[in-house]
């Protein structure tokens, strides 16, 4: 009875661990695509923004740098 049951269950396993397989493969694959495209997004912001830090330190006077306080 339980060598039954034991096989019963192996051969359920059997089935669905390809498929799991895939299912968890699809998945990792479209967050890793998500994570690449907001890290490219972000980055080049973050990239734009230092540039025109950089510029203002280097031009004080430049247009769009703001100098002084409130």
């Amino acid at each position: 009875m339980v060598l039954k049951a034991w096989t019963a269950l192996e051969c359920r396993l059997e089935e669905e661990s390809g498929a799991s397989l895939v299912e968890y493969a699809l998945l990792v694959a479209l967050i890793a695509l998500v994570a690449i495209a907001a890290l490219q997004t972000v980055g080049g912001n973050v990239s734009q923004e230092f540039d025109n830090i950089a510029n203002c330190i280097d031009n004080p006077g430049a247009a769009g740098c703001e100098t002084g306080g409130p």
